[in-house]
């Protein structure tokens, strides 16, 4: 029975986890992409307009205020999905000694 709570736990665990590594991944993907195309993207339209920093400034400007915006949008996406998964997730049921019955088992 134990082996089946300690599987339990082993999966639950690695579900936090891969749902962890998920927003991080799209969280940097939010960061990296529109920053590091607007750097480049700048530095070759100042090069051929022969505006030095104008174009870099701005577009990295509007870049960061993006990469901003997409990186709020993943984390209230993914707040509001385990908000509705742990809505499902069923209670602890007390039992008459007050203690849930998760903790009543081997620890």
């Amino acid at each position: 029975m134990s082996a089946v709570i300690n599987d339990n736990k082993n999966q639950d665990k690695n579900e936090w986890l891969r749902r962890g590594m998920m927003m991080f991944a799209e969280s940097t993907g939010w960061i990296a992409f529109p920053v590091v195309g607007a750097l480049f993207l700048g530095r070759w339209l100042d090069e051929k307009q022969g505006t030095e920093p104008l174009y870099f400034l701005s577009i990295t400007i509007l870049a960061f205020i993006i990469s901003s915006i997409g990186i709020g949008m993943t984390g209230v996406k993914y707040m509001k999905r385990i908000e509705k998964e742990d809505s499902l997730r069923p209670k602890p049921v007390k039992n008459l000694k007050g203690k849930d019955e998760n903790e009543s088992g081997n620890k």
